[in-house]
């Protein structure tokens, strides 16, 4: 499962909990039997500790995404380490490949040169001869 399915669960998670705890807290105050002053008061100090969980709950979500952002940091200073590690490596052996097909050029071209002078040098002898 990646990160931002678990971030869209835990989000979702976090507010129907809370939305779920105000609305059961709403109607027990509301279904309770207590005057209006008492009703109201309880009904204030519930959304006073609610709005305290949700801030808490704020902060919990703030840390966590901290810490998902810095993981995913971390993971891409490795991706690119690595890719660099491969390049490099790639570049050397392109570069020894280059240099032995160089090698193996300038062999065959001493052979020809060589067979080409040969060559001219029997024909020479040939006609002198002749």
């Amino acid at each position: 499962m990646s990160h931002d399915d678990d971030n869209g669960i835990t989000k979702g998670l976090l507010v129907g909990l809370i939305a779920g705890g105000v609305i059961g807290a709403v109607i027990a105050l509301l279904y309770a039997p207590k005057p209006g002053k008492e009703l109201r008061a309880d009904i204030k100090n519930k959304a006073g500790e609610f709005i305290d969980d949700a801030e808490e709950a704020v902060a919990v979500a703030k840390t966590k995404a901290v810490e998902i952002i810095n993981e995913g940091k971390k993971r891409s200073e490795s991706l690119i380490t690595e890719a660099k590690k491969r390049a490099e490596s790639l570049l050397g052996d392109a570069e020894k490949i280059l240099t032995d097909a160089k090698g193996r050029v300038e062999t065959e071209e001493t052979r020809v040169k060589g067979a080409v002078k040969a060559g001219a040098e029997a024909w020479k002898s040939e006609k002198n001869r002749s």
